[in-house]
């Protein structure tokens, strides 16, 4: 069986996805729709596919599945005239800001038995797919705690600010996918702090640039997020989860894995500094994921529900941070 894919969205993270697909067996990238004339003929120059508008896309005969690299803003709208026209979904996390418009979309997903795939690549990262095969196997005995460090090289444009739904939704939602991935049970409690200590148009924005998170399970295991917008050393990555019987940890990535020993010391080369480098592994693994579960009738990897919960504690962390307390994560999602 093979996938014919379109993309929606030529730019940065359509680009990624549109090289995944490509190179994925059982896949194939029939269409590319974009406003922007150039990057939709760049897209469709390098991967000898069509250039459609949305309305063909969504007619398309040939199209099986879509990924939607649109703006957030148009994720749930596309998710659901998709699933309607019979397409599976792949869509770039979130699905959308606003919980209840998740629900909704959700309903529609569920109403149409359409397969919605959410995009979280660090799932699918080669190291931290053995860091999780080690804990299933028992080899750390029982999860107690998990730190994730996640720190970028440097605050993106103040435009992406502005329409990101700031931090928590945007950067630390990934490490909040992860931690319930790695936890084995739901977080119950959010606290978190936040702060402006990279660049002040941050906070004049109304975001903040460096947080802390934990979350807690209602067994007690906990999570310790860590995030900053600036990493003067480059694209920091790492997990550390310990465990009743010992403690796994994946490192970071860099340009090359060699270490240096002479009279002035051990030096070792930079760490990988954007994170389409870090994860071209990830990605690939994600599209490859989502082709097998539409290959086999299964349900994909991460889900819309992941998504809805992923975006709940981002929600619970902002609150956390208005309040100055622990926030119910049951009081986030019936609000």
């Amino acid at each position: 069986m093979t996938v014919s894919f379109a993309i929606l969205g030529a730019g940065r993270i359509g680009r990624v996805h549109a090289r995944a697909v490509a190179t994925t067996e059982g896949a194939r990238l029939v269409a590319i729709a974009d406003p922007v004339a150039e990057a939709a003929r760049d897209v469709a120059t390098q991967y000898g596919c069509d250039i459609r508008s949305i309305d063909e896309i969504a007619a398309s005969a040939d199209v099986d599945a879509v990924v939607i690299c649109t703006p957030t803003d148009t994720h749930a709208d596309l998710i659901e005239r998709f699933a309607r026209a019979g397409k599976a979904v792949f869509c770039e996390k979130p699905v959308d800001l606003s919980i209840a418009r998740v629900q909704a979309c959700l309903k529609v997903v569920e109403e149409t038995g359409a397969t919605l795939m959410v995009g979280f690549q660090r799932r699918f990262d080669p190291d931290f797919g053995a860091l999780k095969a080690a804990i299933d196997a028992g080899r750390i005995g029982k999860v107690e705690m998990v730190t994730l460090t996640s720190r970028d090289p440097g605050p993106p444009p103040y435009d992406y600010i502005t329409r990101s739904g700031g931090i928590f939704r945007d950067m630390t939602i990934h490490d909040f996918d992860v931690a319930r991935w790695l936890l084995g049970e739901e977080v119950e409690t959010v606290m978190a702090a936040a702060s402006v200590l990279v660049d002040d148009k941050i906070g004049e924005l109304g975001d903040f640039d460096s947080v802390n998170v934990i979350l807690t399970t209602a067994s007690g295991r906990q999570a310790t997020i860590t995030n900053t917008r600036r990493a003067t050393y480059g694209y920091d990555q790492r997990i550390e989860v310990h465990g009743s019987a010992g403690s796994v940890s994946a490192e970071n990535h860099r340009e090359a894995r060699i270490e240096i020993a002479t009279e002035a010391g051990y030096t070792r080369p930079p760490l990988l500094n954007f994170f389409m480098s870090r994860y071209v592994a990830a990605y690939a693994n994600e599209i490859a994921a989502f082709v097998a579960a539409l290959r086999d009738g299964t349900p994909p990897p991460t889900t819309g529900q992941d998504g809805l919960m992923a975006l709940a504690l981002a929600e619970a962390a902002v609150r956390s941070v208005a309040k100055g307390r622990a926030v119910a994560v049951a009081e986030v999602l019936e609000a």
